[in-house]
């Protein structure tokens, strides 16, 4: 077996784990922060997601990219007409889109309200309604990518 395939490989499942793991494990402890109530925890929670994001998730989705991609163009896999890459790709493509158009502008906006109450003073309620656009729509990007997974691991219909 070649062992550029199993390099790119391994790359990509590092990213998936990365990937997976930070937008999960993100969400709980932000879930956990928000319902502290604090505004020191809620605070520093919000300034933590958005880093936390940007290095892992971030570097997740690279990962993944480069060992995805790396694999179907070097070994010609057809992304088209292979059931598990043209829907793992898709569900991938739509997670992401919603990372760019609501999450993230949505993170970067709660991220600026934290800096005004994270010294202590209240909590508005701007940030608790940003708050439930980020859970809402970051089940559906964590779903996505999960029912990627499926995809990738059981290749149904190849």
């Amino acid at each position: 077996m070649d062992q550029t395939y199993l390099v790119l490989k391994c790359i990509h499942i590092l990213g998936v784990v990365l990937f997976l793991g930070n937008i999960i494990v993100t969400a709980w402890w932000k879930t956990m922060a928000d319902m502290n109530g604090d505004p020191k925890i809620v605070g520093f929670a919000q300034r933590q997601v958005t880093l936390t994001d940007f290095v892992f998730t971030g570097g997740g989705v690279l990962l993944i990219i480069v060992g995805g991609l790396g694999n179907t163009t070097r070994f010609h896999m057809d992304l088209v007409h292979t059931p598990w890459l043209y829907w793992g790709r898709w569900l991938f493509t739509a997670s992401g889109l919603i990372w760019i158009f609501v999450l993230i502008p949505v993170q970067i906006m709660q991220a600026r309200i934290a800096r005004g109450f994270e010294s202590g003073g209240p909590i508005p309620i701007r940030y608790w309604r940003l708050g439930r656009i980020w859970m809402t729509f970051g089940v559906t990007a964590t779903l996505l990518p999960l029912a990627n997974l499926y995809w990738m691991v059981f290749k149904p219909n190849s």
